[in-house]
């Protein structure tokens, strides 16, 4: 006899295999292996409002192995989501709320974007530890207002990326208990068995991280995978559930097989499956009784009532921490925002310091931090040279004396864990986080960097020592392609602030924006402070103005970061031998080309040579249409800071040299 589970399963299978074969595209393997593992999870546990899908204290749920996306997408629409049956059979064509791999913003229901293997499940430690934090901060006794679970279904590829090694021991670390993943352990890939390959213990890892792990459960049987979850919430740290699946379970002669990893399975194959599985139903046709099992949509509004009702009465109760509770899950800035942002700004015009911009940086953080609660800062193991920490910073710490709900994490040395948790955190809501490293490790962290601004995430990225600058480390940790390369990803705001002021009003505009994410560029020595009038000040938050002008120029010098100073000892010679410079400060080249033309023109004059200044490879600034480019194409050398600029001819002879022989 057929039981309900085995139908609701059957639907995922049919779903996934009709789709990916429509589409020509697709990888129908895990949906149907995990199919009873998503009954047991989404059938008995997972707590979410389909007519709801942002409602705050919901379970968050992330599909780490992306590429089975038709399993998220057959569960959306079964429970009730927006998702119609129409867009399930566009599966993978242009403009579908069914793209290939889910994409957070696309499709109701899809907490983040995955694909890329490990970054699902290391943002999932992100979400789960914005959970942790918040109800530690917020929650009060008889009032749970801040308590759901994250899920994670992964597979054997997210194992094998370092990251989820990054990510996983740090969750073991800080023993986030509501953290539980769901792997997918049917030893296959797209090579074949990986067993060749991948031989780990994996049981034994994470029992080493300091998880809970429950062994062998059976994949396919459904009120195993339900018995194991309700072990796992009861566990009190984080749960590895390792469910024993046959990819492309239902198939005759592929199940079990890499062959229906990534490929349709054919028509053939598909009628085979039907009669496998007693599945009579047409191409994409579900059974009435199967969607009413199916259907979330009254239990979810039940579950949120009964949160409205909760909630209500805290905010009798406590009112204030209901308003900022719900201010920073709306992502709003307090009233004093403005207030404390003025004052930062005039104190770095008043005070006129020379210092680095790591240490100005500091600063800014220093100023505004009181001011937001919500702002989780942090440090791959750099905080000291970093410099992101500020006097009232709390280190997160999970110990024998409890949790300790900080604003400062201690991240070791995790780099693209740490940006994929930022990430995490960023999609949870509640906080602005933020994480340091030295910017020749943003190629470690490249991928989340890359994720983010594909999310549009308020994530912020902070990276010191942005130069040979940083002097006698040599060039294993001296940026050269750096700075260039964050620029070329689409929706990356990149911030390299000359002094002071620019470094304030970047970390202002970081904070302020809302539709993606930022890179604060920073350096290790000092730099002058740039006398601005006003402005000119409010022409840093338009990524680029005139520092210094003249009535007629011959020549424009633009420059960021360390290299303006640089520019402006060149401009004091050049006029001083009569030839009219004006100055130009670009921080920020991203939000300078979205700036109105009008704008462009009147910073950049058409008719004016220019040259571009800065410590980095050239090839970046030939789209300005500069006449000169002075950089370093090669990569750095060993030897105190102004040996090497002198050593990579970054000096002011060679810039009023270059311009001479422009003009």
């Amino acid at each position: 006899m057929t039981t309900t589970s085995t139908r609701m399963a059957n639907a995922i299978r049919a779903l996934a295999m009709d789709a990916v074969q429509k589409a020509n595209s697709g990888h129908p393997g895990m949906p149907m292996g995990m199919a009873e593992i998503a009954v047991a999870l989404w059938g008995r546990h997972l707590r979410h409002s389909p007519v709801n899908p942002s409602w705050p204290n919901r379970d968050r749920f992330v599909l780490s192995n992306g590429h089975g996306s038709m399993l998220l997408y057959a569960l959306l629409h079964l429970t009730g989501y927006e998702l119609s049956m129409d867009e399930l059979r566009n599966f993978r064509q242009l403009h579908s709320k069914t793209p290939g791999h889910p994409e957070v913003g696309i499709t109701p229901g899809v907490e983040t974007t995955t694909g890329p293997l490990g970054q699902g499940l290391s943002n999932a430690v992100g979400m789960a530890l914005a959970e942790k934090l918040l109800s530690t901060q917020f929650n009060k006794p008889d009032f749970p207002i801040v308590d759901h679970y994250t899920y994670v279904f992964l597979g054997d590829g997210c194992l094998m990326e370092g990251i989820s090694h990054e990510a996983c021991s740090f969750a073991g670390t800080l023993g986030l208990s509501k953290l539980i993943a769901l792997y997918d352990d049917n030893g296959i890939s797209i090579d074949g068995a990986v067993e060749p390959w991948f031989s780990d213990d994996t049981p034994k890892r994470f029992e080493a991280y300091g998880w809970n792990v429950i062994r062998a459960v059976d994949g396919h049987n459904v009120d195993a995978v339900d018995t194991a979850i309700a072990q796992a919430k009861k566990a009190g740290r984080p749960t590895l559930i390792c469910c024993r699946t046959l990819i492309g379970k239902g198939a005759p002669g592929l199940e079990g097989g890499d062959k229906v990893h990534g490929s349709p399975l054919g028509d053939r194959a598909i009628a085979a499956t039907r009669e496998m599985i007693g599945w009579p139903y047409a191409p994409f046709e579900i059974p009435d009784d199967v969607y009413a099992a199916w259907d979330a949509r009254q239990s979810g509004v039940a579950s949120q009532q009964a949160w409205d009702i909760l909630i209500a009465a805290y905010a009798q109760k406590y009112p204030q921490e209901a308003a900022e509770l719900r201010r920073r899950l709306n992502g709003e800035l307090p009233s004093n925002w403005q207030a404390a942002v003025d004052a930062m700004v005039i104190g770095t015009v008043t005070k006129r310091e020379t210092i680095a911009t790591r240490k100005a940086s500091q600063n800014a953080i220093e100023a505004l931090g009181p001011t937001l609660p919500e702002f989780l800062g942090g440090s791959a193991d750099l905080t000291g040279s970093n410099l992101t920490n500020w006097s009232g910073s709390v280190p997160v710490r999970a110990n024998r004396d409890g949790f300790v709900a900080g604003n400062h994490i201690n991240y070791g040395v995790r780099e693209f864990g740490m940006s994929a948790i930022i990430n995490g955190i960023a999609l949870h809501g509640g906080f602005i986080p933020y994480g340091a490293t030295f910017l020749t490790f943003s190629d470690y962290s490249r991928n989340a960097l890359r994720m983010a601004a594909l999310m549009k995430l308020r994530s912020l990225f902070v990276f010191t020592h942005d130069s040979i600058g940083l002097g006698e480390d040599g060039p294993t940790h001296q940026s050269i392609e750096h700075v260039s390369a964050l620029r070329l990803i689409p929706n990356l705001d990149v911030w390299r602030p000359a002094d002071t002021t620019e470094s304030a009003v970047a970390w202002v505009a970081a904070i302020e924006r809302k539709n993606g994410p930022s890179a604060l560029l920073f350096s290790r020595q000092n730099l002058p402070y740039l006398e601005k009038n006003a402005d000119q000040i409010a022409g840093i938050r338009r990524g680029a103005y005139v520092l210094v002008d003249v009535k007629k120029p011959k020549i424009v010098l633009i420059a960021t970061g360390s290299e303006v100073g640089l520019a402006m000892e060149a401009h004091k010679l050049l006029t001083e031998q009569g030839i009219a410079t004006r100055v130009v400060s670009m921080p920020s080249t991203s939000v300078f080309d979205k700036q109105a033309d009008e704008y462009k023109a009147s910073v950049l004059p058409v008719s004016v040579p220019r040259v571009a200044i800065e410590a980095g490879v050239t090839d970046f600034w030939w789209k300005y249409r500069c006449d000169a480019v002075i950089g370093i194409d090669t990569f750095g050398e060993s030897a105190p800071a102004g040996v090497l600029f002198k050593h990579f001819n970054l000096t002011v002879e060679n810039v009023v040299n270059t311009v001479k022989v422009l003009v």
